[in-house]
Formats: structure tokens, C-alpha cells, sequence
């Protein structure tokens, strides 16, 4: 990356995956590699060309690998670096914690 990273250690993480597209990608790849139209339909509400710039973004930090196959249609798939892999333990944690905030904050019936 060109840009000098921030100082604070929580920042430089929000810097690399503080948008809501981010970790869903990021959720969605960490059980393997996906093809663009496979994000798309998993993600949901998410525009092409926000999907697209969210991709390009983790690619050129070194969170996600872009493979373009030579065929036509062009075939592109989407899988985590070992970099990406390494978040895996912050989307545990913000899975059981939403997991428990949910429990704690959903009406009983």
C-alpha cells in the first residue's frame, strides 16, 4: 500500500476492513473462494460497483486474491490471502458477539 497506515493499531484495522461490505466479504470468503456473482447474491443489497471497488480495495491491501481465467465470459474468482485468512478470529468474535447480543436483546414470545 502506498499510504502510511495510522499509528493506532485499531485504526489501521477499521482502515482495512472498517466498511460493512468489507466484513461481509470477508465472511463470505473465509469459507473459500467465490466468483463475483456468488458475492453478489450472498451479500444481497450491495451495488456491482460498490462491489467491485470493495474487491479492488482488499486486493490492493493484500486481503484478497483476484484469479481471472481466460475463458469467454472472463471467469474471475475471489479468494483470502493468508493475510485475510488472519482475520478469522475478529469475525469469531463479532459473530458470538452479536450472537449474544441478540439473545439478550430479542423480545421473548
Amino acid at each position: 500500500m502506498e499510504k502510511q497506515l495510522p499509528a493506532c493499531p485499531v485504526e489501521t484495522t477499521l482502515t482495512l476492513i472498517g466498511d460493512k461490505w468489507k466484513v461481509l466479504i470477508l465472511r463470505d470468503l473465509l469459507s473459500g473462494t467465490k466468483r463475483f456473482g456468488e458475492l453478489k447474491r450472498s451479500i444481497g443489497s450491495v451495488s456491482q460497483k460498490v462491489l467491485t471497488a470493495q474487491l479492488r480495495a482488499m486486493e490492493a491491501s493484500g486481503l484478497v486474491r483476484r484469479k481471472v481465467y481466460p475463458e469467454v465470459p472472463p471467469r474471475v474468482e475471489y479468494t483470502l490471502t493468508e493475510t485475510g485468512y488472519s482475520l478469522r478470529p475478529i469475525l469469531d468474535a463479532m459473530w458470538d458477539w452479536g450472537e449474544q447480543y441478540k439473545a439478550q436483546n430479542t423480545p421473548s414470545a
